[in-house]
């Protein structure tokens, strides 16, 4: 210990006077301007808040925090960005109940990592620029944590992103919502990685992931969707004009990249929605309930380009004739003849033509050949012919 700094003094104090000496608001130099605080309730966990340094670390120890923490302006730096984690990731804090767990306005250079969200009224994690042309969100990270049915029922998500840019969401657990797990509005390169997303009986769950309202570069990399909605991936949607960021934007989303990833159930595992450019690549898909994609446009009027450029490229699809409707659903006001099929692998599970209908003519598509997927794993057997295609293709 390299002292202790003046903050964490009250807490102590706090801490002694109910024979807790030592456990609650423990703050420790790490560094210069940098302290780590261990907290152990919400008095204070909030109590910390308000005093927050670039490079701060904040350990929640294990137990129940109740939801409803706001954090405006928080932020750190490249080199020394604010934490705020589990002190034990194998018993991790859960913030229970409320409208939110957490809202994060304005944060820049902030990371959330091995926390548990359960059972908000409204959205689980909230982080915005609090509204468009209100500041800047930017430079955060959300970590190994797990959402719990939020909502369970209506248009309520899990982690609520707007206007963020420069984000990062890896290996977190979606189990459970209202509305969509990950709902991006106008938001601007970012990575969302090694996710798991499974729906629950008694949660509503529209999408797992969606982006719309401007949202640009965003990559969707390795994950796993269950019964992960109507819309596994809505890549686009219906915004208000007031809500897009850019304000001008033309498109609903546009640069959008979905690889690696595995898909079970779902009517539609992936929906191009009022899209300018997407590319689905290297993607397995195991019994979608009604299409295998969807190209629409839900946002209308001359402002908006039609549903275009999407490309769909080496992905491995097994799937029963008797429970699709057609292979691609194709709405009003699209330009389907501008999406490309390529070099994708067909497999009909009980036999049959595994030829699918598409609305460009498919370069190099392989057809009948068993992959040997494991429903449950949704990998392909050791020999299987088609490793190169799929999850297991990408390199």
């Amino acid at each position: 210990m390299r002292g202790l700094t003046r903050a964490c003094l009250p807490g102590l104090a706090s801490a002694a006077a109910r024979g807790l000496p030592g456990v609650c608001l423990l703050a420790l130099a790490t560094g210069v301007g940098a302290t780590e605080h261990r907290v152990a309730d919400d008095a204070e966990l909030r109590q910390v808040c308000r005093q927050l340094e670039p490079g701060d670390v904040v350990l929640l120890g294990p137990g129940e925090y109740r939801g409803g923490l706001s954090l405006v302006d928080l932020a750190g730096s490249p080199e020394r960005p604010v934490t705020l984690a589990g002190a034990d990731p194998e018993r991790p804090p859960v913030f229970v109940g409320g409208s939110q767990a957490l809202h994060l306005i304005r944060p820049r250079h902030v990371v959330l990592r091995d926390l548990v969200v359960r059972g908000q009224r409204g959205n689980g994690i909230n982080v915005d620029e609090g509204g468009p042309g209100q500041g800047r969100a930017a430079h955060v990270t959300v970590e190994r944590v797990r959402f719990v049915k939020i909502g369970p029922r209506g248009n309520h998500d899990a982690l609520k992103l707007s206007g963020l840019t420069d984000f990062a969401v890896r290996d977190c657990a979606f189990l459970g919502w209202g509305g969509s797990a990950i709902d991006m509005v106008g938001c601007q390169r970012g990575v969302i990685q090694g996710c798991t997303f499974r729906g629950q009986e008694d949660c509503s769950q529209h999408s797992g992931v969606q982006a719309k309202g401007g949202t640009s570069e965003v990559v969707i990399r390795a994950c796993r969707f269950t019964d992960a909605g109507q819309r596994a991936l809505n890549l686009g949607g219906s915004t208000g004009l007031e809500w897009f960021r850019p304000q001008g934007a033309r498109y609903e989303a546009r640069a959008l990249t979905v690889e690696g990833c595995r898909f079970a159930g779902s009517q539609a595992p992936v929906a191009f929605v009022g899209v300018d450019g997407a590319v689905v690549r290297h993607n397995t898909f195991y019994r979608p309930r009604r299409w295998v994609l969807r190209i629409l446009q839900e946002s209308q009027g001359e402002r908006f380009v039609p549903c275009r450029n999407g490309r769909f490229e080496r992905n491995l699809i097994v799937f029963r004739p008797d429970e699709l409707h057609r292979f691609v659903n194709v709405g009003a006001h699209t330009a389907p003849e501008t999406f490309a099929f390529k070099e994708n692998a067909w497999f009909a599970l009980g036999g049959g033509d595994a030829r699918p209908t598409l609305p460009t003519p498919e370069t190099g598509g392989r057809h009948g050949d068993d992959p040997g997927l494991d429903p449950k794993t949704l990998e392909q057997a050791a020999k299987s012919p088609l490793r190169a295609y799929g999850a297991e293709g990408l390199r």
